[in-house]
């Protein structure tokens, strides 16, 4: 059972992945993409990561995403224009992408990283924490690179929102400092006029107000 529900997920992971490439519109390919890390949370968790699975989901899926999706429609990104290239570079990418995949079959086949492809990984006992083993890793071994990639995540924030407010035509900016010099004198004026009396229809029967 848990051999089906493996291969059932990793082949629609396998085709969510090719969608992401492959897509013409950038938001297709960031839903792609959200269920492809729906179905690599599953296959985490079949190999006993639940931290892993939630944090992929919670995080990546949940937050990450999101604000891909905003960033993606916030920067109007012309993709008739980045088609006209396509055709001059599909060589280089061709060549790049078969570098990759006689790479990746050569480890997987040949030298196959000491693991054995076909064996089940072993069942841990009910009392291991994997948040308290992978934690442990973690905040000890690997304390260096994780610190790094939170700078480098912050330095991606902060050009994300560079790019967002940059100079477009038509683009309605905010300047705080015109918002606060306002003098309310300016802005509003106040007009005098003299009350009138409406006059009303007169009512049914002759008589009038």
């Amino acid at each position: 059972m848990t051999s089906i529900v493996f291969w059932l997920f990793a082949v629609v992971l396998i085709a969510a992945a090719i969608g992401v490439v492959t897509s013409r519109n950038p938001v297709y390919s960031a839903l792609y993409l959200v269920l492809a890390f729906f179905n690599s949370a599953v296959l985490w968790i079949l190999l006993e990561a639940e931290f892993l699975g939630i944090t992929l989901v919670l995080v990546y899926v949940g937050a990450v995403m999101v604000l891909f999706l905003f960033v993606v429609m916030m920067l109007d990104v012309n993709v008739e224009k980045l088609k006209e290239g396509f055709t001059r570079y599909m060589p280089i990418g061709v060549l790049v992408a078969a570098l990759v995949v006689i790479q990746i079959g050569y480890v997987v086949w040949h030298k196959k990283m000491g693991l054995e492809l076909v064996a089940e990984p072993v069942a841990h006992p009910k009392e291991f924490s994997n948040t308290e083993a992978l934690g442990e890793v973690l905040y000890t071994q690997y304390v260096y690179p994780f610190e790094l990639a939170a700078v480098i995540l912050l330095v991606a924030i902060v050009a994300a929102i560079t790019l967002t407010m940059r100079r477009r035509p038509g683009l309605k900016a905010q300047d705080i400092n015109k918002q606060v010099a306002a003098d309310p004198g300016s802005r509003v004026r106040l007009v005098s006029m003299k009350a009138e009396s409406e006059t009303l229809p007169p009512k049914p029967g002759g008589e009038s107000s």
